[in-house]
């Protein structure tokens, strides 16, 4: 029916779970740029005669600007690796550096043996991350404390700040950056995790009204299409004018009732935007009219209803029960007497109603089993039970319903 289709839910995508980061098997563009810019950067000062030290300087062993140049190109190789092997750029980078310290030094050596320490923390695995934290930490301290207790002048100290600038300074800037970016992964897994049951509530939302719609359609509709085949195929197989008349007023009759239920419905459907609000729901004081109804339809139908107020819910499904065991008895009772019968007792309210069972020689309106599955869902979601059956020549239908004390809801 145009109008009345739920959209179908989107397809739901599987989040990005986490992975081990993928090492590239080549140099980053980058680092290459890094290593050609400081080894350029170290020669011109090697050309230039600038040192970290003089050449007088005791610790400078290698004498001369040149042997600079060996750590230099060392370090900038060390940078090329800076994330294909981080721990093995590490490792190579600290024995250059350790060299340089014999040479008279060059600051570009020292600077990218810094971001080579901040690399080996940020890309390197965590367990060498943490390792690099504490060992530079621990040589910090090292380097301040035993040059001060060997020599005992406040110059001493500076060998520390110059190895935790070098050193503790770039493996904790790697380590926060590190934290960073894992705590920024964690929370965009977070959000398409959020995102995906999100999804899925919205498909179980759109399921489950669907088989709402299902089943107040089936239950407004089927009684007066039933009514409706019945009675043609009664006047197809009758040769009577009045036979036939009355059977095409009756139709008249369930054609134009089933036109108002289907507009109630669509009128449900719709947004309820402006000065026209859908109709209310059938309630038990409308059991009176539907048994008048079934009547019509040729049914001989009792009614005995003792339920008082019961809740909103359980309410619409005891009338939409005994509407489709009407119409179930429409198409398939025997001649007889149908009794509907409502009953509450002990906090429940009990929903039963028995037709002729047997075989049946009059026209019969096709089934499909919809409305004894219609029927279980209700009472099932209202914690209620069904049951339907033969029993002592009659088919039963019951149903119980839970009620709440107090005012109905």
């Amino acid at each position: 029916m145009e109008g009345m289709a739920v959209r179908e839910p989107h397809r739901l995508r599987r989040p990005h779970l986490p992975h081990r980061p993928h090492r590239p098997h080549r140099p980053h563009r980058f680092d290459v740029y890094i290593a050609v810019g400081g080894l350029l950067g170290g020669l011109l000062l090697v050309a230039i005669g600038l040192g970290t030290r003089p050449s007088d300087d005791p610790i400078a062993l290698l004498d001369g600007p040149w042997p600079v140049v060996v750590p230099l190109c060392v370090m900038a190789g060390c940078e090329v690796l800076r994330r294909i092997a981080p721990r093995t750029a590490l490792l190579i980078g600290t024995a250059a550096i350790v060299l340089d310290t014999l040479t008279q030094g060059n600051l570009f050596t020292v600077l990218m043996y810094t971001d080579v320490m901040y690399a080996a923390v940020l890309y390197g695995p965590l367990a060498s991350a943490r390792r690099i934290q504490w060992i530079t930490g621990l040589l910090t301290v090292a380097g301040t404390l035993v040059p001060f207790a060997v020599w005992r002048v406040p110059e001493a100290l500076l060998i520390g700040v110059v190895v935790g600038i070098v050193a503790y300074a770039p493996a904790a800037t790697g380590w926060i950056v590190r934290n960073h970016r894992d705590a920024a992964e964690a929370a965009r897994l977070r959000a398409e995790q959020t995102a995906l049951l999100a999804e899925i509530d919205r498909a179980q939302a759109v399921t489950t009204e669907r088989a709402r719609m299902a089943r107040e359609l089936h239950d407004m509709v089927a009684n007066h299409l039933s009514a409706i085949a019945i009675h043609s195929t009664a006047a197809l197989s009758i040769d009577d004018p009045d036979t036939s008349r009355q059977a095409l007023s009756v139709i008249r009759e369930n054609s134009v009732e089933g036109l108002a239920e289907m507009r109630r419905l669509i009128g449900i459907l719709r947004d309820g935007s402006g000065d026209r609000e859908p109709a209310a729901a059938p309630t038990l004081g409308g059991l009176e009219a539907l048994v008048d109804g079934a009547r019509a339809n040729g049914l001989d139908v009792t009614l005995a209803a003792e339920h008082g107020e019961v809740p909103a819910p359980v309410e619409l499904a005891a009338y939409r029960i005994v509407q489709e065991s009407l119409t179930n008895a429409l198409k398939h009772a025997c001649p007889g007497r149908v009794t509907v019968a409502l009953v509450r007792r002990d906090g429940m309210l009990d929903v039963r109603v028995r037709s002729p069972y047997g075989r049946r020689d009059g026209p019969r309106a096709p089934g499909s089993g919809a409305g004894l599955v219609g029927m279980r869902e209700r009472a099932a979601l209202l914690d209620g039970t069904f049951d339907a059956g033969p029993e002592n020549s009659c088919w039963t239908v019951r149903a119980t319903f839970p009620l709440v004390e107090g005012e109905p809801v």
